[in-house]
């Protein structure tokens, strides 16, 4: 079977966590130990977040302008695609090497397409960076200028453009290596955001969506299943009430009434029921939504939120 497996943010960093490399790589590890199986089962490609790492690459920016010069949001994002790359490929590979699974992980370092008219560019949605109180992020945002807005109750966070994305620029590269001995890691963080214009690729200053930009892959690929790892173990309508009710398995119709009723906060489930939908509608295929726990659950139809057509 061809699969994608999108791991969110949490496979590296927890909400407390410094952001060390030693962290970041032991997490990843903890992520590979409990996938690893379906690894050697099937033809994967992964991919991943970078909304806590590339807001700390903005972060050291800033802080050191004055010695160094600053960095663009499309490089920052591909400083950011490199390094975790690099944190998921030495666990995931360390694993596989323990468990025996014949399979050698690499990061390829993949531009994105996005419309340089999405009227995203005037209209910050994505959180990156840390969170913060919300009286440390207006002053934040007074003496800097950023956009600050409220992440799922969990603190206050930057804010930047998030177009949609239209096109992957190494797609058959990726195509290419996602065969048996190979596991591909790519769109990592959303991919680099780029646009053509005047027959080149220039990069713009954005942060794609990591689940969007998986599932854009995913069909691309013509992957038979989309798993998306996230921190919990599905989505949850009522989220963070009392009266909070698991999203289990589900069709297109159901899902889709679900999240016109405004059940998915934008910040966090959001793109994810956005991302699935997108892909069960172009390929008829499963999307799966749960965490790493419950993944092989979710497999056999036991956890996590299952959107079929």
């Amino acid at each position: 079977m061809k699969a994608s497996v999108a791991v969110g943010g949490n496979a590296l960093l927890e909400k407390y966590d410094k952001g060390t490399a030693e962290e970041q790589i032991g997490r990843a590890e903890l992520t590979a130990r409990k996938t690893f199986e379906f690894f050697k089962e099937n033809h994967v490609v992964l991919t991943h977040g970078n909304g806590p790492q590339v807001g700390a690459i903005l972060m050291q920016n800033e802080f050191s302008n004055s010695i160094t010069p600053q960095m663009p949001l499309d490089v920052c994002d591909a400083m950011s695609q490199g390094s975790i790359g690099y944190f998921l490929q030495s666990a995931f590979q360390k694993v596989f090497d323990e468990k025996k699974v014949n399979k050698e992980i690499v990061t390829l370092i993949t531009r994105v397409v996005v419309d340089e008219n999405d009227p995203a560019f005037s209209n910050p949605t994505k959180p990156v960076g840390k969170y913060y109180t919300r009286d440390e992020a207006a002053i934040i945002q007074r003496n800097n200028g950023y956009v600050m807005k409220e992440d799922a109750g969990r603190g206050y966070r930057r804010v930047v453009p998030s177009p949609k994305p239209v096109d992957i620029v190494e797609i058959e590269s990726i195509r290419y290596m996602m065969n048996d001995n190979f596991v591909p890691i790519a769109v990592g963080g959303g991919g680099i955001p780029v646009i053509r214009r005047n027959g080149s690729i220039v990069g713009v200053e954005a942060v794609i969506d990591k689940d969007l930009a998986s599932s854009l892959l995913s069909i691309e690929l013509g992957v038979d299943l989309f798993i998306i790892l996230t921190a919990i173990d599905a989505a949850y309508i009522n989220f963070g009430k009392p009266s909070k009710m698991k999203v289990g398995e589900t069709h297109l119709d159901e899902i889709r009434k679900l999240r016109d009723q405004g059940h998915f906060a934008s910040g966090s489930m959001l793109p994810k029921i956005d991302a699935a939908i997108r892909f069960v509608e172009d390929t008829g295929h499963r999307a799966i939504i749960t965490n790493a726990e419950n993944m092989f659950a979710a497999l056999r139809g036991k956890e996590g939120t299952i959107i079929s057509p």
